[in-house]
């Protein structure tokens, strides 16, 4: 499976100079080609790129440069084909899918630009990298990461790095192929609620509070709205330097709850199973106030962690309904409204048990997983004769 490892570039005053040039180089022939694309209809890469290869190559950039500028620009428009095949940008008509349909894909003039083999090196010893500019080659150009992320690089790069600015800042994004763990067989399943309040309640007792995420996320939010209120330049110096900030806490705290749900089901050899919540922004309504702690909850981002760290454990999971998950009794099955008194108790009106809710909802997640996979599993039954 395809892994990322980010790793921060610390060029001299005149190789920074390169790269930022460089990056703004590309990316407006990345515009230039990206309006030549849309006169044109978007044609297919190799039909874009007899339209455009000789242009670039005569802007300064070289061979792969040009290459990959046209496969970005495709690429681009690709996803954007995707997005509005699958309704992400609106329905037909709408504001969002006309001002997307109507014009060229713009590129950022710090966007990433990737490179091949062919036009950066990696001297994983000296920890340096050797890279293509517009200005010539620049070697030596020394880089920092984690000690885990040098050893993936060593071991598993493979394919494309994607150069990327950020606030004055150079990183590479490389691609790893890691090997996956051949999948086990599950005995039993450890169902992951999902929430707000928690973040994740498990089956096995394990919950993961919110609270100081919350606590945080508003704190940030009020500090950012006093800022942008206030407009001076210090306060955009200041919204500037704390970009980002929230971003990378809440991907932290997601990244230390996924390898601690998978970790456990490693150790007891059980599957994960959680909750399908596409689509929930959409299906519900909620007052104002609510709606910013809805739309600021990483559920995605949480699933997608706990899939790919169970993806190289070898640990099953699978995705199921979660309609009606906090009304059920997770002893007798009984469904009523009424089960749930408030965010945290749940008392059954048939059976009397009491219990916490998001840990109720848990096991009725397990019940579901085991279900699917049950479903899902090839037949051991002999063939009729």
């Amino acid at each position: 499976m395809k892994l990322v490892v980010q790793v921060k570039l610390m060029p001299e005053a005149e190789q920074a100079a390169a790269l930022s040039a460089t990056l703004r180089t590309v990316n407006e022939a990345a515009n230039w080609v990206s309006a030549v694309a849309f006169e044109q209809g978007v044609p297919r890469e190799y039909e874009l790129r007899k339209h455009t290869y000789a242009e670039l190559k005569s802007r300064g950039l070289g061979a792969q440069a040009a290459q990959h500028t046209i496969k970005k620009v495709r690429d681009a428009y690709t996803t954007l084909k995707a997005n509005i095949k699958a309704g992400n940008l609106g329905k037909p008509g709408s504001k969002r899918r006309r001002k997307a349909d109507s014009k060229p894909i713009a590129f950022r003039p710090e966007a990433a630009q990737p490179y091949d083999d062919r036009c950066l090196s990696w001297r994983y010893d000296a920890q340096t990298v050797s890279i293509w500019t517009t200005a010539g080659r620049i070697r030596a150009v020394r880089f920092v990461c984690s000690a885990d992320g040098l050893k993936m690089l060593r071991e598993h790069r493979q394919g494309e790095s994607d150069l990327v600015e950020r606030d004055g800042v150079f990183y590479l994004i490389a691609t790893c192929e890691v090997p996956e763990e051949k999948q086990c067989e599950p005995d039993g399943f450890i169902g992951v609620d999902l929430g707000i309040v928690n973040i994740a309640t498990t089956s096995t007792g394990y919950q993961a509070a919110g609270r100081d995420l919350n606590r945080r996320r508003k704190r940030h939010g009020d500090l950012r709205e006093k800022l942008q209120r206030k407009g001076t330049e210090s306060a955009r110096r200041l919204l500037k330097k704390r970009s980002r900030r929230e971003q990378r806490h809440v991907s932290n705290t997601n990244h230390v709850i996924a390898k601690t749900i998978v970790t456990e089901a490693e150790r007891t050899s059980a599957g994960i199973a959680l909750e399908d919540l596409g689509g929930i922004r959409q299906r519900v309504r909620l007052r104002r106030p609510q709606r910013v702690m809805l739309h600021s909850w990483a559920f995605a981002q949480l699933g997608e962690f706990i899939a790919y760290k169970a993806r190289r454990a070898g640990v099953p999971v699978v995705h199921v309904d979660p309609a009606y998950t906090s009304q059920t009794c997770c002893e007798c099955g009984h469904v009523d409204k009424k089960n749930r008194v408030d965010q945290a108790l749940f008392i059954c009106r048939n059976c009397g048990v009491v219990a916490h809710a998001d840990r109720n909802a848990s096991h009725n997640v397990a019940q579901r997983g085991a279900v699917v996979w049950n479903a899902g599993r090839e037949s051991r039954v002999p063939a009729t004769p």
